[in-house]
């Protein structure tokens, strides 16, 4: 978690200034770009997965595009576009937040959408135009075009994803973003299957109450769903306060027969509150996490890579460090991540069900692979966010910042999960029919699940 907040840092201070920085010159347009890249090519660590010509082909074009950009806010979308071709969620380009972007804001609407069963649904509109633009809603146009020529066009291209399924789900929730005074012309198919058309522009919305209401995730959540079967939520592991709740439901937990711990809303934090909990819910004494691997450059060994032929690398470490330096594929593994378990409590051994998705990210991820292979889990719901890494965060000018994945992880016996998310047991994906009646399939299916393991 710890790279995490120093991410949040450095974009706060760098938007803060922002606001006071006059306009990128061309010549610094150019060097933040040539910044980027460098860095990318020195070290992301996927560089042997993208096809290096294509890259610096796209490089050599970016310089006459973002010389001739109109504004900061066109340049720094033009370096999100050329990020985007790397395919990772933790490589990134992040604008300053002057001007202001609005996603859900347009005056008197405001909208939520989210990627459900692969269309744009509202999900949450402003209390006053729930008659309107009810919930359920499918967005089916945008601009004259279908959302999906439209998302291809405008949206996804600008999007750093490790996986497509992420990309949809971000390319729909960034549907209608925008400066302020932008207008969309949309086309809204409603829940009874009536059409309707009518354009909404970006400003401020006083009006906060939402229908149905935003509701804020606790960072732990314990109820019963019967006598025998316990709901616990982890939401988050980035604020450690999590441990105590964790203990407090402790005696609660001890009584369940079955347990559901729901994961879908988790983006990560710190793997060592994630492990912390995970020692209470299996009986191993040592778990093992993800293996970690990093690029190693030596530049002497670069040069020497020019004279070694494949063949002059059998047998010969030397020889083969120069060759894969030569190709930016040399790697320093880290190995795997070993954790001891010295809790003396009691354990909960009962049959659990894992709730997983999209949402379902980094630290999440590493509870997940720790918990791999012990027999009464079963991981129930969709692929996770599949994209972890320790990423290299500086800053950019015009008050810009921008990430670059310097370490792999993969399962302890190289299985990868980048680029995959890790795979549920049972697959469960959400319907617009669920949404409309309230109903959480993947939970469903996860009590039905335990039902028959803990039959008397």
């Amino acid at each position: 978690m710890f790279r995490y907040f120093i991410t949040v840092i450095c974009l706060t201070y760098t938007a803060t200034q922002a606001q006071s920085l006059p306009p990128l010159t061309p010549a610094q347009k150019v060097y933040g770009l040539s910044r980027f890249w460098q860095e990318v090519n020195y070290n992301f660590v996927y560089l042997n997965k993208i096809n290096r010509h294509a890259w610096d082909s796209a490089y050599i074009a970016m310089i006459d595009i973002v010389q001739k950009t109109t504004n900061d806010y066109e340049y720094f979308r033009e370096l999100q576009r050329f990020c985007a071709l790397l395919k990772d969620g933790h490589t990134n380009i992040y604008p300053p937040n002057h001007p202001p972007v609005f996603n859900t804001m347009f005056g008197d609407y405001r909208l939520f959408i989210k990627n459900v069963g692969g269309k744009a649904i509202i999900t949450h509109i402003n209390s006053s135009k729930k008659n309107v633009l009810p919930p359920g809603s499918e967005i089916l146009e945008v601009n004259g075009l279908p959302t999906t020529e439209y998302l291809k066009k405008y949206v996804s291209p600008y999007i750093s994803s490790s996986t497509d399924y992420v990309l949809e789900d971000w390319s729909i929730n960034n549907l209608l973003k925008g400066l302020e005074n932008e207008s969309y012309l949309i086309k809204v198919r409603r829940p009874q299957k009536k059409d309707t058309s009518l354009t909404i522009i970006h400003s401020r919305s006083t009006e906060t109450d939402t229908y149905p209401p935003l509701v804020s995730r606790r960072l732990l959540d314990f109820r019963w769903l019967d006598s025998n079967i316990g709901y616990l939520a982890l939401n988050s592991f980035s604020d450690p306060a999590i441990d105590s709740l964790f203990q407090v439901c402790l005696p609660e937990l001890y009584k369940a027969k079955g347990l559901i711990i729901d994961l879908r809303s988790n983006g990560g934090g710190n793997s060592n509150i994630a492990i912390a909990i995970l020692e209470h819910l299996t009986p191993e004494r040592v778990l093992y996490g993800s293996r970690s691997s990093s690029r190693l450059h030596i530049p002497a060994h670069k040069a020497w890579g020019a004279f070694v032929q494949p063949k002059d690398t059998i047998n010969s470490e030397w020889n083969r460090q120069s060759y894969l330096s030569l190709h930016d594929a040399y790697y320093h593994v880290f190995g795997s991540s070993k954790h001891k378990v010295k809790l003396k409590s009691k354990r909960i051994l009962v049959p659990i069900v894992l709730l997983i998705g999209h949402e379902t990210a980094s630290a999440a991820e590493d509870f997940l692979i720790y918990a791999d292979q012990q027999k009464h889990m079963t991981k129930i719901g969709e692929p996770t966010f599949g994209s972890t890494g320790q990423p290299y965060s500086f800053t950019l000018p015009g008050g810009g910042s921008a990430r670059v994945c310097t370490k792999k992880d993969t399962y302890p016996d190289g299985r990868e999960f980048v680029g995959y998310g890790i795979q549920p047991d049972i697959f469960v994906q959400p319907t617009v029919s669920d949404f409309l009646e309230n109903k959480d399939s993947a939970l469903e299916k996860g009590i039905a699940f335990l039902r028959q393991k803990i039959r008397p």
